[in-house]
């Protein structure tokens, strides 16, 4: 059993940055994919990052070249670096787990675990 608990969501005006946070609980974190994704109101959950057990990333075109992915396997957490942010970025961004390999890093249905999530809100 894996917790997430994501953290760094607040209001920034467009051009800014956050970052976000996601601390996992378990011992073997390590073995996990990670991914981001976010829903907007109304929207449906869309893919934003992962990250694989072996350091590769996946990016969704919207935030390529903006957002940047990283874990840190020491501190169980995996972090997402937000800048640029644009009022469309706007969501809740939820973290997600799995262990091994997905067979989409994209798609949402084969992540395991999940976080409560951490609103984003970006002002134009």
């Amino acid at each position: 059993q894996v917790q997430l608990v994501e953290s760094g969501g607040g209001l920034v005006q467009a051009g800014g940055s956050l970052r976000l946070s996601c601390a996992a609980s378990g011992r073997t974190f390590r073995n996990y994919a990670m991914g981001w994704f976010r829903q907007a109101p109304g929207k449906e959950r869309e893919f934003v990052q992962a990250i694989t057990w072996t350091y590769g990333t996946v990016y969704a075109d919207s935030v390529k070249g903006r957002f940047t992915i990283s874990r840190d396997n020491a501190k169980n957490t995996v972090y997402l670096q937000m800048n640029s942010l644009k009022p469309e970025d706007t969501a809740v961004y939820y973290c997600a787990a799995k262990e091994g390999i997905p067979t989409s890093y994209s798609d949402s249905y084969y992540y395991d675990y999940w976080g409560q999530g951490t609103q984003v809100t970006v002002s134009s």
